[in-house]
């Protein structure tokens, strides 16, 4: 099914210029960027105090339920240079960072792991930039 993913101006310029500076990359790295390129050609863009205070932006704070296992989880959605794995802060350029941008409360998102795919509920966005007034976070 496919869903109306929204992303902020200040957003898609700033990952625009992430993947810019990647198609030169690993291989690995050039294919997460070309992932997420795909994800922001199908987007709409609005300005920052326009995005529904529901949807998934850069920097937001999350919670997940694993429609699996049950298991929720708090994230946050960071630009590859603030990832940190231990403190569940996932890159945009990661399959499920580049899955969840865009997405709002409601929504389940699926990635591919090397196990099948992951299928989550976004339950709840904590923390979103532009919800707290924070537009150039």
């Amino acid at each position: 099914m496919d869903r109306t993913v929204y992303i902020t101006s200040f957003d898609m310029d700033r990952l625009q210029s992430i993947i810019d500076n990647h198609r030169s990359a690993s291989p690995k790295i050039k294919e997460q960027a070309e992932r997420l390129e795909k994800e922001l050609d199908k987007a709409v863009v609005v300005e920052p105090e326009n995005i529904p205070a529901d949807v998934v932006t850069m920097n937001t704070k999350l919670r997940l339920l694993d429609e699996a296992s049950g298991e929720e989880k708090i994230i946050s959605l960071v630009f590859p240079s603030d990832a940190d794995f231990d403190k569940n802060r996932i890159s945009v350029l990661a399959p499920a960072g580049t899955a969840l941008l865009g997405y709002r409360v409601g929504d389940i998102v699926e990635w591919n792991v090397p196990s099948g795919t992951k299928s989550f509920r976004i339950m709840e966005t904590l923390y979103q930039p532009e919800a707290a007034g924070h537009f150039s976070v």
